[in-house]
């Protein structure tokens, strides 16, 4: 497997334009990377621009923060897959998680899943940069519980993006049959070498390009390490 199959190809700012949209697009489709992972308001806008490539339409759900509800996530969902969604990123509901209402995180993850069944792959958000390990362990086994197809660490919204130690937790935590996704701060191709030995088969990344073609980046530098 090549390398810029890993890849979603990432533009989530709030600011982005359809012109930088398309611009990601036409990337996606000349290196083939995995998916373009946009906001929603762009979904029918990439599938367009994608059509004809094997490159996915990612969308994000209850995203940055993960804090609306259960019905408000399946919606956002149903309507992305609606206009051309194939993959859709979620964002558990961490204050909940934090307070120990594991049902409520599981029926919050298990919505999206049952509103994407069949017609998109779900990966479950759980943003590590605010998690203890034990809090790591026990969201990737209720994603896996909710049948979720990925778990991924972070939006890349807050104070870290993925490490090798978790992406290695998360691993042993779903066992080798389920996606891992590291997104955030992975900007070279040492940091995406790193993370697929240490457990990812998905990598989210804005430096895409610099990944695949093995360019240095100067704001590098993945989290942790081994």
């Amino acid at each position: 497997m090549k390398i810029q199959e890993f890849i979603d190809h990432t533009l989530l700012k709030p600011q982005a334009t359809e012109g930088q949209i398309r611009k990601v697009c036409a990337e996606a489709r000349k290196y083939g990377f995995a998916s373009v992972c946009v906001n929603a308001y762009y979904t029918s806008f990439v599938r367009k621009a994608l059509e004809g490539s094997d490159v996915k339409t990612c969308v994000v759900v209850g995203f940055p923060l993960g804090a609306t509800t259960k019905e408000v996530k399946a919606f956002e969902t149903k309507q992305a897959i609606e206009n051309g969604a194939e993959e859709i990123d979620m964002v558990i509901n961490v204050g909940a998680l934090k307070d120990e209402k594991y049902d409520v995180v599981k029926e919050d993850i298990k919505a999206v899943v049952e509103a994407a069944k069949g017609k998109a792959l779900v990966k479950v958000i759980i943003e590590t940069c605010l998690l203890n390990d034990q809090e790591k362990v026990k969201v990737c086994q209720i994603a896996k519980e909710a049948e979720a197809d990925f778990v991924k660490t972070s939006t890349g919204f807050l104070t870290g993006g993925a490490t090798i130690e978790d992406v290695k937790l998360m691993r042993e935590t779903v066992g080798p049959n389920m996606g891992v996704k590291a997104s955030g701060g992975v900007r070279t191709r040492e940091d995406a070498d790193r993370v697929i030995q240490a457990g990812a088969n998905r990598i989210g990344a804005s430096a895409s390009i610099i990944i695949t073609e093995g360019m240095k980046d100067a704001k590098a530098g993945l989290e942790g390490g081994n």
